[in-house]
């Protein structure tokens, strides 16, 4: 029985082929992303694949792009919050399509393959995201002006340039090569360097986004590939006359003339032998009008799919390599601050433990902060006024950096830094000031507010005066439960436990503290 009867033309097949190049010529801007028109993201960027460094190259890089990296002052809205809920959104959506693929038993990519084995991990860094990135978080650290980064955080611009040019790979030594030579013309706040690990997550998510939708793309192409050969292969079984209204057919519709559709339809059709070879010309011919070739082309998916199971590999392992790192370590080694106080005058510093020292690095972030100086200024000040303490002064103990950080000499450091409290902060300071004032005060006052205004609706002139007194008992003693509770929450906002300084004696009590 015969299917697509369709009189053939008695014009030869190569005399129509111009007209079908004609209309193919607008189709054809390069052979591995093609011009978009059946591609669901068309405007979607290229995965994060930049030329391959090495480390001293890195750093080389590193120092390059910090001087390429102007900065605004002020903030624009959040825009990571909503590219991570995207990439979550596309990366779901191209996951059930290769378990639809998978399930009826299609071929997909190695790098598919890679994304389906590990979509758990991806999830759970999805979510780890998410947590560590709180609504306006990033509006804290230091946004880029210019770039493809601008109105981004400037270490979001770092995570994106590492992955780029290690294609996706990420370990420490290479890192904190890279902050340490970014460092040595721009230091990075405290702030940017804790945001480190998640800005890296949040690029590594992005990267898996871009190669995801590529994934994506190539099963459209061979789906239209596998469409067309499928017709081609029926009618050159059953009727081959009418092949070349079949080519024709695809030729006006205009197919997407990259790698993945022309590499899947080439094998299709060369599975068939001499009998396809007439489309198999077509192809070549089309291809050859634009400088190209089938087996550059075949050549070219190939080494696309293997670039991208390598970066889809390296991102993976890189993601996991991010939730089993202590980052405590590499703050303190890529610090210019944590460098700055390791100089303190009688060496306590760095026998604290790192609490402690996490304690000072945050006083320092918090002085830094409202005024007008620079973190590395402000642990630079407190450096020279213990160092001013111990020419005029023979207490040892406000010798250490940390009394101006964390002690009396707290105010002396503020000061000097010239810091500016905001409108909280003088509220907390006001009240530890006096606290057992403001703490038995307050209940007080609460109490004797919502008393009266309570005992004012109760009273009469001509009830008892004893059962007034009972009342007025009775209602402040109830009262005063709700202020303390009241004054309890307060205090809780207003002041935070603090830490004592304490010294590092995890591997035992040194012999001088004995």
């Amino acid at each position: 029985m015969k299917t697509n009867q369709r009189k053939a033309p008695n014009t030869d097949f190569f005399e129509i082929l111009p007209q079908a190049i004609s209309s193919l010529k607008k189709t054809i801007i390069t052979p591995i992303f093609g011009d978009g028109k059946n591609e669901k993201y068309a405007n979607e960027r290229p995965p994060l694949r930049s030329e391959l460094f090495t480390e001293e190259q890195l750093e080389q890089h590193a120092l390059a792009l910090s001087k390429k990296h102007p900065l605004i002052s002020e903030h624009p809205s959040e825009q990571l919050l909503k590219r991570l809920a995207e990439n979550e959104e596309i990366l779901l959506e191209v996951h059930a399509l290769l378990t639809e693929v998978v399930k009826n038993n299609n071929r997909i990519a190695p790098a598919g393959e890679w994304l389906l084995d590990n979509f758990y991990l991806v999830e759970e860094q999805i979510y780890t995201g998410k947590k560590h990135l709180p609504k306006g978080y990033s509006k804290g650290l230091p946004q880029l002006s210019k770039g493809e980064s601008a109105g981004l955080p400037r270490v979001y611009d770092i995570a994106v340039e590492i992955i780029s040019h290690s294609d996706g790979h990420v370990d420490l030594k290479s890192l904190t090569g890279f902050v340490t030579s970014y460092q040595k013309n721009t230091f990075l706040q405290l702030g940017e360097l804790w945001a480190i690990p998640i800005m890296l997550r949040l690029a590594l998510i992005e990267n898996l986004r871009r190669i995801s939708i590529q994934i994506s793309n190539d099963i459209s192409y061979k789906e239209l590939a596998n469409k067309w050969a499928d017709e081609m292969i029926e009618v050159a079984e059953n009727d081959p006359k009418n092949l070349v209204l079949v080519i024709a057919d695809m030729a006006r519709s205009e197919p997407p003339m990259v790698s993945a559709f022309i590499a899947e339809l080439t094998r299709r059709l060369q599975e068939k032998g001499n009998s396809l070879s007439l489309p198999l010309t077509w192809i070549e011919q089309t291809l050859t009008d634009s400088g190209l070739n089938s087996s550059e082309l075949i050549h070219r998916e190939n080494q696309m799919q293997a670039a991208d199971q390598v970066s889809i590999s390296n991102s993976i392992s890189s993601l996991r390599f991010l939730s089993t790192t202590d980052w405590r370590d590499f703050v303190e080694t890529t610090s210019i601050v944590e460098q700055t106080l390791l100089r303190d005058i009688d060496g306590t510093y760095q026998k604290m433990d790192f609490f402690t020292r996490d304690t000072y690095r945050h006083a320092v972030e918090k002085i830094a902060k409202y005024s007008a100086l620079t973190e590395h200024k402000v642990a630079e000040i407190a450096i020279q006024l213990a160092l001013e303490n111990a020419r005029s002064n023979t207490e040892t103990r406000k010798n250490h950096v940390g009394y101006f950080l964390a002690g009396k000499g707290l105010k002396k450091l503020e000061k000097a830094a010239k810091m500016k409290c905001g409108k909280m902060d003088s509220c907390k300071r006001m009240f530890n000031r006096v606290p057992t004032l403001y703490y038995i005060g307050g209940i007080l006052l609460i109490t004797l507010l919502l008393g009266y205004t309570l005992f004012s609706r109760l009273y009469h002139p001509e009830k008892n005066t004893f059962f007034l007194i009972g009342m007025a008992i009775i209602i402040f003693l109830a009262l005063s439960r709700l202020a303390v509770a009241l004054v309890n929450w307060l205090s809780n906002l207003l002041v935070q436990p603090y830490l004592l300084p304490r010294m590092n004696f995890s591997d035992g009590i040194p012999e001088e503290y004995r």
